[in-house]
Order: C-alpha cells, then structure tokens, then sequence
C-alpha cells in the first residue's frame, strides 16, 4: 500500500485534533474529487513500518483525539490488509482514540449486505476497528459547503459501533 500524504494535527478530518493517514488508490473517480491524485496506487510513498511508526508517536499525546483515515480509498481490496494490521496495532496502544474513516463505498458494501469489490475477508476486521465511517461516494451535484465533515448530502456520519450491534445503520451526527 502506498500513501500520498499524512496531515499531523489536523482539524478537517474527524472530531477534535487528529492524525489523517491519505491513502493512495481509488476507482471510485468522483468528479471534482477534492484529492484526485491520489486515484493512483502508484502515488506516495510506500507504507511502511516506520512510516507506521511515525504515525503512533503522534497520537501519543493527550490532546490527540484519534486517527483519520482517507485517501484515496481505504476501502479499495488493496488497501484492506496493511490497514487492518495498522489499525489493530493502534487501537494496542490507544483503547481511548478514535478512528475516523472516509469511503466511497456505502456501509452496506463494506459489510456485504449490498455486492461490491470493498467486501472482502479483510472489511469487516477493518471496519470493526473503526469508530466512524463517513460513507458514500461525493456526488458533485449534492455537494453543499454547510456540510460538517463531508461534501456531499448523500454522505452519512456512522457510528459503526452502535450499527453493528444494532444490525442497523445508526447516524452519529446529523
């Protein structure tokens, strides 16, 4: 997997201050996708260990609220598997952080419930590790700057916890 960019402190992606991992790959090919270079696997670096690390040391301390992880396309089958040993990794040794993620994929894709490439024997290991999920791909004709942490009305802020154990989609924040 590689990476097109890491935003330390970061207040745009998610809840409170955070890390925000940009992945690199995406099919998705949303029209005016804010991030559209990162569309290619290819672009950034490689994610490796240290990278990995480096990403941890920044979460350490207290007025860091969680993760964010967006791209690209987390969710693309490629992605899956180093994010999912990443993430299990960070919720180790930060129980108390959140995890914020942005796909292009619905949560019923991610979870089988409707056919999609994103389901695969590693999504639901990786959205389990996750706190909330900004899902859907951006419609451009839906896009509306009012939005809190999304740009289009399509979009749906998950509580992917209180979901899966409810067996129904429930909206964290409106």
């Amino acid at each position: 997997m590689n990476y097109a960019e890491i935003k330390f402190n970061d207040i745009a992606n998610g809840e409170g201050v955070r890390t925000s991992l940009f992945v690199s790959g995406c099919r998705h090919r949303c029209k005016n996708c804010f991030n559209a270079v990162t569309w290619d696997f290819g672009y950034g670096k490689p994610f490796d260990s240290e990278t990995a690390e480096k990403i941890l040391k920044s979460a350490e301390p207290d007025w860091i609220n969680g993760l964010t992880i967006l791209g690209g396309e987390p969710f693309e089958p490629e992605n899956q598997a180093e994010l999912l040993a990443f993430l299990t990794e960070f919720r180790l040794r930060f129980p108390n952080k959140n995890i914020w993620c942005y796909s292009g994929f619905t949560f019923g894709e991610i979870t089988g419930k409707k056919k999609s490439r994103a389901f695969t024997e590693n999504s639901l290991p990786l959205l389990e590790k996750i706190d909330i999920l900004v899902d859907g791909k951006y419609i451009d004709d839906l896009h509306d700057i009012r939005l809190k942490f999304r740009g289009s009305s399509n979009q749906r802020i998950i509580d992917v916890k209180k979901s899966l154990s409810n067996n129904n989609i429930v909206l964290y924040m409106e």
